[in-house]
């Protein structure tokens, strides 16, 4: 009975989604009374969708918890020997179950706004949980239609398939929920634009609106991309963090879109300027999420992360995706004389150089699109096959994002509207002149002086000192005061700023360091022999059996030291998946602040010997310590009280203005 429950369950919030989308947004255009009422259902809707979606989300781990494989999904996808955190992993690990894990997180945000949102006029809050709504009629329809994760097997088999085992890591259990909460949020910056075009309302308050949810799917969106890029690093055996894999891809575009987007938002509310730019970005954002979702279930792409190959599946999602881009920009152009205006600013002017930045933003947006679906759109015209690889997306990338780093910093050196040019590089000149030197220097330091390295740290460089001059500058205004108040009074969003800043020159120096350093090798090792990489000695004291609740694995022992000091011991495991017969292979790593030592286990070879990879990668937890530092910053800024207080203050005058029509 709790597939059927689960199936019902759905099957009523699609019922919910559609009151939802339709009476809401029909009120919102009604006067009177009967507009109110209609409005009204809003917020239990909102609720009601939620709460179905998670019974229905509820009943599928269950079905998982409890191995029930007369349901065709857990037994595709699950197994008796299955750990019970893979058994509640696995029901976001296939097709179906994924796509009812945006539901549920679409669901999720809807409720969110819906219990957040008090202080919107109830126009605008109908329309954007409306849509929200029609979204929301979208996906559940394709659930139940094309992707039903309840469908039954009769016979049921007496075990399971069990769950790929590339998904049989702790990364599977946190990195797609992030993921998605960050694809999904993006939602709901396009329900502001949506409803802002409806109503025509694109002022200060507005933005001011938007921007702490579309902060927050922002940060989401950087933890789940940091988490995936780690765990493709420890879990393919090679230490690769980027791969331009197609599917990486479809997460990096939005999150492009997304940091110009919350840029854009930041000026639409200081000086009420970019409102077209602003909205076009949300519709962006939230169309290439879409777009993500079409590339990982059509079948067009092979990728480790792709799902489904059915092709009704693809065309289903292809439609949505007309639907909602074509819907949005269609409303876009016609309500594009509401968005002009705004205030005026001149070219030297921090407006300017945010517009540079959300310009190149978009662009690399752009790039990194063309790089991923040429090769499918020539495919598809049979003109035969390429490959865009890695060669491309960093030649393309590097002359992009150099000039964004340069703005990005010195950005907050100038005035809103409009400054003087030579005033403001004289601020920061000294810091750029320090930033070079000691790019340079650094490069020259490490014996690889070349072009990308000395750009990278130079680049590194800028973001720290130019953070460092920011903050010193925003506690000399408040000299006389003590040290404690000082910090005290610099809003949270000021900190997000510069934490995310911040973050972006971390995330350089390990992507910098570790592309200019890293060193490897590949040797054949027996048990006693010991090899030499980048300072370090590995001793291989053979390799014992380690078998797990559903694999056999045989686990190497490798002994690393250096100048005769023993630092650990690394246990690199080969694995042989029951089930399925797949093998895999475990890297162990040695993690520092500095740099990491990886090792992995190949094949075994007649003579006893084994195949045996060695990797250095200096900084590389750099490049995850910067995404967190974002990802923080991104918290900070969207937790920032003064959204509290102008929400309380509009909700209190708002009731004013409703006592007073009374």
């Amino acid at each position: 009975m709790t597939a059927e429950l689960g199936h019902f369950a759905i099957a009523l919030a699609l019922a919910v989604s559609v009151v939802l989308g339709a009476l809401p947004m029909a009120g919102s255009f009604m006067r009177g009374t009967a507009g109110a009422r209609l409005m009204a259902v809003a917020q239990p809707a909102s609720h009601a969708l939620f709460a179905l979606t998670l019974l229905g989300f509820g009943c599928l781990i269950a079905l998982f918890v409890n191995n029930d494989f007369t349901v065709s999904l857990v037994a595709t996808h699950s197994n008796l020997h299955l750990p019970l955190h893979y058994r509640v992993a696995a029901s976001w690990g296939s097709h179906e179950g994924s796509i009812l894990l945006w539901v549920l997180m679409l669901a999720g945000w809807t409720s969110a706004v819906a219990a957040f949102s008090g202080s919107l006029p109830a126009a605008l809050r109908a329309r954007i949980l409306a849509t929200m709504g029609l979204v929301a009629i979208g996906f559940l329809l394709f659930t139940l239609f094309t992707s039903n994760p309840f469908e039954r097997l009769l016979p049921p088999p007496t075990d399971g398939r069990d769950l790929n085992p590339l998904l049989q890591d702790p990364g599977m259990v946190f990195h797609p929920p992030l993921l998605y909460m960050g694809y999904v949020g993006l939602s709901v910056a396009f329900a502001f634009a949506v409803a802002g075009l409806l109503g025509g309302r694109f002022d200060a308050a507005w933005a001011r609106w938007a921007r702490p949810w579309t902060t927050v799917a922002w940060a989401f969106l950087t933890l789940g991309i940091a988490l995936g890029s780690f765990w493709a690093y420890y879990e393919l055996g090679w230490g690769g963090w980027w791969f331009w894999d197609p599917v990486e891809n479809a997460s990096f575009m939005p999150w492009l879109v997304a940091t110009a987007l919350i840029h854009s938002l930041a000026v639409t509310e200081k000086r009420g300027t970019f409102r077209s730019w602003t909205v076009l970005l949300a519709i962006l954002g939230f169309s290439l999420s879409l777009l993500g979702t079409f590339l990982v279930r059509s079948g067009v792409i092979t990728s480790v992360h792709a799902f489904a190959t059915d092709p009704k599946r693809g065309l289903y999602i292809l439609a949505l995706l007309v639907i909602v881009i074509g819907f949005s920009l269609l409303l876009y152009a016609m309500r594009a004389n509401k968005l002009m205006g705004g205030g005026s600013f001149a070219f030297v002017s921090r407006e300017t150089s945010l517009l540079g930045n959300n310009v190149l933003l978009t662009v690399a947006s752009a790039s990194v699109l063309l790089g991923t679906l040429y090769p499918l759109f020539l495919d598809a015209l049979n003109l035969g096959k390429i490959s865009v690889g890695p060669p491309y997306f960093e030649a393309v990338f590097v002359p992009l994002m150099t000039p964004v780093v340069v703005l990005m910093m010195f950005g907050p050196f100038l005035r809103w509207k409009d400054d003087d040019l030579g005033a403001a590089a004289r601020k920061v000149a000294p810091a750029f002149i320090a930033s070079i030197l000691i790019g340079v220097g650094t490069a020259m330091a490490v014996d690889h002086l070349t072009w990308r390295t000395a750009l990278g740290l130079s680049l590194a460089a800028w973001v720290v000192l130019a953070s460092v001059q920011l903050l010193y500058g925003r506690l000399k205004e408040r000299a006389g005061a003590a040290a404690g108040a000082r910090l005290r009074s610099i809003t949270a969003a000021w900190w997000g700023m510069w934490l995310a800043h911040l973050g972006v020159g971390v995330f350089i120096i390990g992507v910098t360091l570790v592309g200019s350093l890293d060193r490897s090798l590949d040797v054949k090792m027996k048990e006693g022999q010991r090899a030499e990489l980048a300072g370090y000695s590995f001793l291989f004291r053979g390799a014992v059996d380690a078998d797990g609740p559903n694999y056999d694995a045989a686990r190497g022992i490798i002994e690393l030291s250096r100048d005769g000091r023993v630092l650990d011991t690394l246990t690199p495991e080969k694995r042989l998946y029951r089930a399925q017969g797949m093998p895999m292979t475990e890297a162990s790593l040695d993690i520092g602040v500095f740099r990491d030592v990886y090792v992995s286990l190949g094949e075994q070879l007649p003579d006893g010997s084994w195949i045996v990879s060695l990797y250095y990668k200096p900084f590389i937890s750099w490049i995850w310590m910067g995404c967190v530092l974002m990802g923080l910053g991104g918290v900070f800024a969207a937790a920032d009280r003064r959204y509290r207080r102008l929400a309380a203050r509009e909700a209190a005058t708002g009731g004013q203005r409703v006592a007073a029509s009374a």
